[in-house]
């Protein structure tokens, strides 16, 4: 098991974009993502379960990977939790 920890970075926090972003990264890997903050911990397979940690610019999160090249897609993971997301806006015709 690898586990690192960081601090958000995005502005917004990670919001719905952000968290689906995140979650479909870990989507496909085999092993174990869990991820915890301030508000309880999260097994990284749900955008609804990420957004209920509330992370917001400056939150810590520990990230922690047990699985095949576990030290390798926790520092991905982690790169993502220290993403600054910037989403083109959203014109009147995408709401």
């Amino acid at each position: 098991m690898v586990e690192m920890t960081t601090t958000i970075q995005n502005a917004q926090g990670i919001h719905c974009r952000p968290s689906a972003v995140i979650v479909k990264y870990v989507a496909d890997y085999d092993g174990g993502i869990t991820v915890n903050g301030e508000k309880g911990e999260t097994a990284l397979r749900s955008i609804l379960e990420l957004m209920t940690l509330e992370l917001f610019l400056g939150s810590q999160v520990t990230v922690r990977v047990n699985g095949p090249d576990e030290e390798t897609f926790c520092k991905d993971v982690v790169a993502l939790f220290e993403t600054h997301f910037e989403f083109p806006p959203r014109s009147e015709t995408d709401r």
